[in-house]
């Protein structure tokens, strides 16, 4: 029962970091499904010191490092309440075994509003798990990933 439960988190992880990637090297499509520009980096008066990039880089490190205590600190409330500590560590522990540490964020790019923000990015060396438009929440004084 524990392989299954684990064999799911994994899956569901690795969905919810790849759910909004696409192999498309064009910029992100409007709603005519267009590619437009890549996007701007928006960012509200308030926040301007929060560092966003950094968290995306400390999280996608994390993860792909096996580190699940960075990790799952990373996971906004949210998320973290719908995954345990010890399933999200099998879902770190298989990212490192598939695809090893070597894979920072790059081209790191958000749109915020208020405390929530949406990140693009590319993760190197894996262009399957780019992101687009990927979640993240403010909480405190700490950008969290939110894509649960």
């Amino acid at each position: 029962m524990r392989t299954i439960t684990i064999t799911l988190a994994t899956a569901a992880a690795l969905l919810a970091l790849a759910g909004c990637s696409s192999s498309d090297d064009a910029g992100p499509a409007t709603d005519s499904g267009t590619p437009s520009a890549e996007p701007t980096v928006s960012v509200p008066a308030e926040h301007r010191d929060d560092d966003l990039e950094a968290a995306v880089g400390v999280y996608t490190g994390a993860y792909f490092a096996g580190d699940d205590k960075t990790a799952y600190g990373m996971l906004s409330k949210r998320c973290q309440s719908a995954i345990t500590p010890e399933a999200y560590k099998g879902v770190v522990e298989q990212a490192a075994k598939d695809y090893g540490p070597d894979h920072p964020a790059t081209d790191v790019r958000a749109e915020v509003s208020g405390k929530l923000a949406r990140v693009t990015y590319k993760v190197k060396g894996l262009p399957r798990f780019d992101q687009r438009a990927q979640p993240w929440a403010l909480e405190g004084d700490a950008w969290k990933y939110d894509a649960c």
